[in-house]
């Protein structure tokens, strides 16, 4: 099931599948696992090629173990002065950061989203990042990059500070929708193509007018819903960040 690792069984399908000739996406699509899931599983266990059911279920719980023996719980986040559960923050630290892979984010670049996410300054520095999460400069490194090349977060350096800061902001969401829309605009665009290549009045041109239709619509609601968003953050006034 969706939010639940793969199991034997999951792992024979997409061996089967990937013997067919079977995509990430359409495997995704049988198991109702995002193809991004489907692509890092088979990648790091022998490629489309390689990949094999026995194997890769024995690597993945090895794996399991060794993570397990080598990363010891990480403490509760410390509170800010609000009062807040230690032990509540770090439980949804760890449910957001579940839902962030199961949308599909690298499972360390969802703990790193998350950790900065929970912070009332949206900041962390990597040293802070490695406490934390306890793992190597190395990984916090990749995650970064991974995020800031998403647009995710950005890297600020304080006047007079030795430290670089990795920073999320309240508009990070904006951007990740305003970036689905402009990719959906392409979508469109390519499907309108499609309609007019094949012909509207065929099965394969009427799937891609139908298709355009669609894809036109929701652009359309993510626009009116992000303009909307910015209306009501300007009717706040500059104190709604504190």
């Amino acid at each position: 099931m969706p939010g639940h690792r793969l199991t034997g069984q999951d792992r024979e399908h997409i061996a089967a599948w990937l013997a067919e000739g079977l995509g990430y996406a359409e495997i995704g699509r049988r198991l109702g696992r995002p193809a991004s899931t489907i692509m890092r599983e088979v990648t790091r266990n022998g490629g489309p090629d390689g990949y094999g059911a026995d194997r890769a279920h024995e690597a993945t719980r090895h794996r399991a173990r060794r993570q397990k023996q080598a990363q010891p719980p990480a403490p509760p986040p410390p509170d800010s002065g609000h009062g807040r559960d230690p032990q509540a923050v770090q439980d949804f630290t760890q449910s957001y950061t579940d839902l962030l892979v199961q949308q599909g984010l690298p499972r360390m670049a969802a703990r790193v989203m998350a950790s900065l996410y929970v912070t009332d300054s949206g900041s962390l520095t990597a040293a802070d990042l490695v406490q934390r999460l306890r793992v190597s400069p190395a990984s916090v490194s990749h995650a970064v990059t991974f995020l800031e090349q998403q647009g995710m977060l950005t890297r600020e350096r304080p006047p007079g500070g030795r430290r670089e800061l990795y920073v999320v902001d309240d508009d990070m969401w904006l951007r990740s929708i305003l970036a689905s829309v402009r990719m959906n605009e392409d979508l469109v665009a390519a499907s309108q193509r499609g309609s007019e290549v094949l012909g509207a009045a065929t099965p394969a041109g009427a799937r891609f007018e139908a298709t355009a239709e669609l894809l036109v619509l929701v652009s359309e609601s993510l626009r009116q819903a992000t303009e909307q968003y910015k209306q009501s953050l300007a009717a706040r006034g500059p104190g709604r960040r504190q």
